[in-house]
């Protein structure tokens, strides 16, 4: 292993040390034990399945994304290679993105590279929708965080206009994809050659994996099954309001899991495993001083959540490691050498 690779999964556990140290510091674990002990087991039952079937529409998805390098990629082994890539993505962050394709590819017999450029496209896809969403929260629910940050009070036009742009930009993403990654070459042209051919490659890939678009029923489940990933993904953060009694007592509806929502998204972000400490310090923050729900309560809602789709991805990904025998210790010693 590298060096560099070392230093940054060094600095990633610091961090999370950091970040869970700010998460509980000051709380009585034994209050939070007593808090997530009192929840009905069906609450978690109830958001293990969810969780699984938010990955299977990812999986969904990413048959879509397969389509213009193999078109009968089965669902099976796309949910199996997701779960993997959550696995690995539990201990060593980012890392699972590359074990994916590696995955995929041997359970499919298809290129590893070619895989590689769709779970870029998927992470693109990922990240354009998310800051659309963000900015339409950030604009919609603008009283609610300008408790937190005055200033935003001031600047709600950036965050309508951010919107209109990122709808413009995944208009033309999706159906002029040539044009925008010629623009992107012509910005790479200034770019000193080191670092401009990885960066083409990666274009290359986008914009093979953006083949399809080109088939119009593709294009269509693209949308539907990129919309309902992060719909399960609010409803997730909804749920449990319930299982800790929030609703009635803080006056938390849908749109405050949507707020959640978001944040969560920027705390995965953060290069920590499976974002721990930054899923928990962000949600607590959010909870208790947005919503100012009881701190006992917050750090159990953020702890509990986190635990349950770390353990079922766990779980579900070593069944899946293990049934398919994806061996990823040299991956994982060499990540780059493995997109080839």
């Amino acid at each position: 292993m590298k060096l560099k690779s070392v230093v940054n999964y060094v600095l990633s556990f610091v961090l999370t040390l950091f970040l869970m140290y700010l998460a509980f510091r000051g709380k009585d674990m034994g209050q939070l034990w007593t808090s997530i002990s009192a929840v009905p087991l069906v609450w978690s039952v109830v958001l293990i399945v969810g969780g699984i079937v938010s990955h299977l529409v990812r999986a969904w998805r990413w048959q879509y994304l397969l389509y213009p390098i193999k078109t009968n990629v089965s669902l099976r082994n796309s949910f199996s290679a997701v779960m993997i890539g959550y696995l690995v993505n539990n201990v060593l962050p980012r890392v699972g993105e590359v074990v994916r394709p590696v995955a995929i590819g041997k359970l499919e017999h298809i290129s590893r590279s070619a895989a590689f450029g769709t779970v870029v496209l998927e992470r693109i896809i990922d990240l354009i929708t998310f800051v659309l969403i963000l900015l339409l929260v950030l604009f919609f629910y603008a009283s609610s965080f300008t408790q937190l940050f005055p200033t935003l009070a001031h600047v709600e036009w950036v965050f309508v206009s951010g919107s209109a742009l990122m709808l413009i930009l995944c208009g033309l993403v999706f159906f002029k994809p040539e044009f925008v990654f010629s623009l992107l070459r012509r910005v790479t042209a200034f770019i000193p050659k080191n670092v401009r051919g990885p960066i083409e490659k990666v274009l290359d890939s986008f914009l093979t994996g953006f083949g399809a678009s080109k088939h119009p029923g593709n294009y269509a489940m693209i949308i539907v099954t990129s919309i309902a990933i992060w719909v399960f993904y609010i409803i997730l953060m909804y749920l449990p309001f319930f299982a800790f009694n929030m609703m009635g007592a803080y006056n938390l509806d849908f749109s405050s899991a949507t707020i959640l929502m978001v944040v969560s998204g920027v705390a995965f972000a953060v290069p920590t495993p499976s974002g721990f400490g930054s899923y928990h310090f962000f949600t607590f923050f959010v909870l208790s001083r947005l919503f100012n729900v009881d701190p006992v309560i917050a750090s159990s809602y953020a702890l509990y959540t986190h635990s349950l789709g770390f353990i079922s991805t766990t779980v579900v990904g070593l069944y899946f490691l293990i049934k398919d025998k994806i061996h990823i210790a040299t991956i994982v010693a060499e990540p780059n050498s493995m997109i080839a």
